[in-house]
Parts: C-alpha cells; sequence; structure tokens
C-alpha cells in the first residue's frame, strides 16, 4: 500500500529555502577564499555548518630582554666617565649579566645564606624555615609574658625583664578614647620633661596633636551633671603642614622647639612656649621638590639641620641663612631609591647612618666631603645590604645601630669603636655585617605604619633598649643584644600601634594606630 504525501507547510516551506540560501551563501564564501588564497590547507570536506566566530585578543606585545643584575650609579661610586675605572666597570658589569643569565636558567634566583644569620634567643635550624620562626600576624597572640621573665636565670635580666613587663597602660583612659590624630599616625614623640607625660603625634594629613597624659579622669568630667560620660583628656590639634608629618625632632639645645619635617617638602619650627610654627626650609625650585623622609638637629651645632628625602637624596642646611636661599643649603644624591629614614650618632654626629629601599644600610662620615656639583659626596664608611628593602635605621648612644627590615628582621649592627674611626674610614663587609638579628613580623602592609626600632636616648640604667611595634597588637621591647624584655599590650587596643617610642630617660613607651589612637604605658 502506497504511503500518502504529506503536505509541506508554509513555515516548514520558508525555513527550506533559508537554509538552502545559507548554504549557498556560504559556498561562494569558501570559493571567493579559495581564489584569495585564504582558504584552510586542512584536508577533508569544508563544513557547511556556520561556526561562532572567535574572540579577538589584543595582540600581546612581548620584548624580549636580557635578564641582568640592576645598573648601578657610576656618579655615586665616584667613578669618573670615559676613565679606566668606569671601563673595567662596564666590563665588570657585563660579567654580571652573563653570570646572572646562566643563573637564571637553572631556577636560581636571589640566594640568601641562611647559615651566616645569629638569630636571637634561638639555634638555627639548618632544616627550619625563616618565617616560620615569625609567623603570620595573630591578633592578641603573645610570644612573651611575664612567665618569661620569671624563668630568667640572670638574675638583672630577669630583674629588667620583670620591671619593664609591669608597664601598664594608661589606667584613666582605654585607647579607644585617646584620638590624638584625626587619621594614621606616622610619626611620635614623647617631650623630654620628667614631670607628666606630654605625648606628640604627627598624621597623614599634617595634623599634629598634643596630649597632656597628666590628667585624672576626674578631672575631665562635665561639671554639674552626674550623669554625663565621662570624656576624653586634653588633645589639642594643629595643622603645620599640607601632607603627612613622616618625623619630628625636639631640638636638643631647646626642649621648646619641634621640628617637623613633611611630605609637603617642608621643614617647619613649633615654638611650644609662644605656640607659633615657622617654615624653617622649603625647596627653592621645583627640582629640589620632594617629600622628607627625616629630620635632625645636630647635637653639636644648634644651627644645623639635616633632613632626607624619599628620592634617595640627604641635606645639611644652615638655618642662619635666609629662608628659601641656597647658601646654606648642600643636598647629596646618596641612594638611587628611597632613603626611608636616617640618623646622627649621638656622639659622633658626622657619621651618618641611612637606610633606603634599595635593600641598604649605609655610613656616611660627613668630615669628608670630595668631589664637584653631582659628584660631591660624603666618605662612604661602609654599606650592608639586606635581602629586602631596609625601613629605617637609628643611632644609639653606644655607637650601635638598629635597622628594621621587610625581610622580617630586626639587625642590631655594633660600631662601638666609631669614636676611634679616622676621617674617611672605610670599613669591610665582615665589620659592617650586624651582631645580631631579631626575627620580627614586619609585614605591614598597606594600611599600617611602616614599623621602626626606636631607642630610648638616655636610659638611666645604661642598658640600651628599643621598642618596636608587633603585627599581633603589642609593642615589643629589646635589648641591644637582642634580649627581649617585654611586650606591651592591654584591653581596648584594636589595632596594630605600629608607631612606637620611648621616653628619653623615663620607662614610658607611647605608640599610635592607624586610626590615630594612642597607647601610653607607665
Amino acid at each position: 500500500m502506497a504511503r500518502q504525501k504529506v503536505e509541506m507547510s508554509e513555515y516548514e516551506r520558508k525555513r527550506q529555502e533559508n537554509i538552502a540560501k545559507t548554504q549557498a551563501l556560504l559556498r561562494n564564501l569558501e570559493m571567493e577564499a579559495a581564489e584569495a588564497g585564504l582558504a584552510p590547507t586542512a584536508k577533508g570536506p569544508s563544513s557547511t555548518k556556520p561556526r561562532s566566530k572567535p574572540k579577538k585578543t589584543a595582540p600581546k606585545n612581548i620584548k624580549e630582554e636580557e635578564v641582568v643584575p640592576r645598573r648601578t650609579s657610576s656618579r655615586l661610586k665616584g667613578i669618573e666617565a670615559d676613565s679606566d675605572k668606569a671601563k673595567r666597570k662596564a666590563e665588570e658589569e657585563l660579567e654580571e649579566r652573563r653570570v646572572a643569565d646562566k643563573a637564571k636558567r637553572q631556577r636560581i634566583s636571589d640566594a640568601y645564606n641562611f647559615s651566616d644569620i645569629v638569630v636571637a634567643g634561638k639555634e638555627w635550624d639548618m632544616n627550619g624555615n625563616f618565617l616560620s620562626i615569625v609567623g603570620p600576624a595573630k591578633p592578641y597572640e603573645r610570644t612573651f609574658d611575664a612567665e618569661h621573665a620569671k624563668e630568667t636565670t640572670d638574675k638583672g635580666l630577669r630583674s629588667l625583664r620583670e620591671r619593664m613587663s609591669r608597664l601598664e597602660l594608661w589606667p584613666e583612659f582605654e585607647p579607644n578614647d585617646l584620638k590624638i590624630t584625626p587619621e594614621r599616625i606616622y610619626a611620635l614623640g614623647l617631650h623630654p620633661t620628667e614631670e607628666k607625660p606630654l605625648v606628640f603625634a604627627g598624621d597623614k594629613l599634617g595634623n599634629l596633636g598634643i596630649c597632656d597624659c597628666s590628667q585624672k579622669a576626674a578631672e575631665v568630667k562635665v561639671e554639674d551633671d552626674e550623669d554625663a560620660d565621662v570624656e576624653g583628656p586634653s588633645i589639642t590639634t594643629l595643622k603645620p603642614h599640607t601632607r603627612t608629618i613622616h618625623t619630628f625632632q625636639f631640638s636638643p639645645h631647646d626642649s621648646n622647639a619641634l621640628f617637623s619635617a613633611s611630605y609637603d617638602s617642608t621643614v617647619r619650627k613649633l615654638d611650644l612656649a609662644k605656640g607659633v610654627a615657622i617654615e624653617i626650609y622649603a625647596p627653592s625650585d621645583a627640582t629640589e621638590d620632594a617629600p622628607l623622609s627625616g629630620i635632625e638637629i645636630s647635637k653639636d651645632d644648634a644651627n644645623m639641620l639635616y633632613f632626607s628625602t624619599l628620592d634617595g637624596r640627604f641635606g645639611m642646611y644652615d638655618m642662619r641663612a635666609p629662608a628659601q636661599k641656597a647658601a646654606g643649603l648642600e643636598i647629596f644624591q646618596l641612594s638611587e631609591k628611597k632613603i626611608g629614614g636616617f640618623s646622627l650618632h649621638p656622639q659622633q654626629p658626622h657619621l651618618v647612618a641611612t637606610a633606603s629601599l634599595d635593600r641598604t644600610l649605609k655610613i656616611w662620615d660627613l668630615r669628608k666631603i670630595n668631589g664637584k656639583g653631582e659628584w660631591r659626596l660624603p666618605a662612604l664608611v661602609g654599606e650592608h645590604e639586606s635581602r629586602l628593602s631596609v625601613s629605617h635605621a637609628a643611632w644609639n648612644s653606644a655607637g650601635q645601630v638598629a635597622t628594621a627590615s621587610y625581610d622580617d628582621t630586626i639587625k642590631i649592627h655594633d660600631f662601638n669603636g666609631a669614636a676611634d674611626w679616622k676621617m674617611g674610614t672605610a670599613l669591610t663587609d665582615a665589620e659592617m655585617k650586624p651582631s645580631v638579628v631579631i626575627p620580627h613580623n614586619n609585614q605591614t602592609g598597606r594600611w599600617v605604619t611602616i614599623l621602626r626600632a626606636q631607642w630610648q636616648q638616655f636610659p638611666s640604667d645604661g642598658v640600651q633598649r628599643f621598642c618596636i611595634g608587633n603585627m599581633n597588637r603589642f609593642v615589643d621591647i629589646y635589648t641591644a643584644k637582642g634580649q627581649q624584655l617585654a611586650q606591651l599590650g592591654g584591653e581596648g587596643i584594636t589595632a596594630v600601634p605600629a608607631v612606637s617610642k620611648f621616653h628619653p630617660t623615663q620607662d614610658w613607651v607611647a605608640a599610635g594606630t592607624a586610626s590615630g589612637k594612642l597607647c601610653l604605658w607607665m
């Protein structure tokens, strides 16, 4: 029986016509492509099915470069152009590039000899991991407490640990009630007076906060209102700068004179007795305009101001010269990268220690300055290179330098023979090595101010010690031998007290947080 022919609907007829037209168009395009030489070379019948159009990706401009060590400045090293010494340096750099290229192909990069490290208070385990000694930040987890002090066998050290561990937060007010600056604290210090704790703090936007910490809670209650809440102590806020106050110093010749250095490229002097702030230094032209990262007044000369910049320069300025005049100013390019901080030797102020983003600690002698123009530089006594950038370098009165580095270490370099150094003395690499290395988490990240080791200037018992913020929300105190004395903390500390400072003579420690809050231990 013959099948009955099914009549095609109008819709199906139109669909078949469209398919036929599409296939014909595709065949036509393939023929045109073949004639133009654009047809695919793959064998086999070409598909008539429409293919999805691949997404276009932006072409990558890959520039093949030879892996070489970072170039160094011949000018900073005192090498004259076109001299035999310059030619030898070029040959040495070429050989270094070849060695580095070979090392790169062998997958060996940035080797670090842990066997050279003297870890404070620990025997180094070659099978261990240096980062495992430090560990990531764990808020409120202690690594040192009063029990460590009790277990100390050395009587002198035990007594000092017990005394420092007894320091407590200012009992009258919690840190959350002590907002000393509107923004993140970058600089902190205590006035030299021993009559009362008077704390100064500089913040990100150029504000200077002053807190009288001798007040009692009862003194700041609202009168005639028994139900009123207790307010914070008296805090005065000034705005001497337009940008971050990176550092400040009380003049060693006048405790009423506070010198502050800022990212606005200026130095200002605040007269605490008169309540007036005046500009002491500002760059005379745009070529000298750079954020300031350090400031000191010479112990030997009340008129000499020293400063460092974030573009690697170091300046000496005679404040007797007219403002914004070059007559009393001399600037040296000591580093190709940012100088994070510097300090003068308290007893030998001609010796300068600089810490830089180029991973080096350098010691300079200002008594011997040679060269002309941009080649004019003080004598380089010696340098020590860390694995990562060095944040700050601080001298103590005993001739030791403490640095904090992003390689998670605090290094202490002992130069107690500095008084006997002849002008322009050059130290060997062995003499520049640290006497002790303390494992310490310095990974502050973007929102916490960089941790810096700060010595107590004139410890009453003669024991050199420094304080530094702890990422677990404490402040650590160490001796110059790397012995930990205390880990200061307390209730109400809700952020890392990153910026810490000793009182010059008293066992008072102040610290500031990214929220502008003040912690004070007495």
